[in-house]
């Protein structure tokens, strides 16, 4: 039996890191739903999230956090809302080496907005194309008139993965403080 306070949702492309982050926070297995990538010209990773993944992690005050973790491929966008029902965030994460990734990074603000507007973003993958600039992420929310918190993480390292968790949380208490 899942018991929990909040929700805290990641979502985003795919190979974006949101199982791993959710592995490197969560205080329990990962109940993960990963089937084989048919869509190796999206992306070359061997599995993929095809339905939820959820970890669990416990605040200083003893209050439990759900983490859940949708699909990236499009294909799964009937869950995406039923997912982010109850969350009090979204974390988006973005896969930087993707040549699409200003687009992607478009495609799921525009989508999870809808749901809540309670967003943190987060860049992964910056190792894997630094002849990119990572300005251009910035700029576009700067361009869009919009202000989320916008990181470069690793989404395997804890410490990079809980402060967007403490940003999702930081950003809702100074919204209704």
């Amino acid at each position: 039996m899942i018991i929990q306070k909040y929700k805290i949702v990641f979502a985003g492309s795919m190979g974006a890191g949101k199982t791993e982050a959710i592995k490197a926070l969560s205080e329990i297995p990962v109940l993960a739903t990963e089937a084989y990538n048919t869509d190796q010209e999206r992306h070359q990773k061997l599995n993929t999230t095809v339905g939820i993944d959820y970890g669990e992690i416990t605040l200083e005050d003893g209050n439990k956090i759900g983490l859940y973790g949708t699909p990236g491929q499009g294909r799964f966008d009937f869950m995406w809302g039923v997912i982010c029902q109850g969350a009090i965030g979204t974390i988006i994460l973005i896969d930087h080496s993707n040549p699409n990734s200003l687009e992607e990074l478009q495609y799921y603000v525009d989508i999870f907005k809808k749901y809540d507007d309670n967003i943190v973003i987060g860049i992964s993958h910056l190792d894997k194309n630094t002849d990119i600039s990572s300005h251009k992420y910035r700029t576009w929310l700067i361009e869009n008139n919009l202000n989320y918190p916008l990181f470069f993480v690793d989404a395997r390292q804890k410490d990079d993965v809980l402060m967007l968790l403490e940003t999702v949380i930081t950003t809702l208490e100074i919204k209704y403080l």
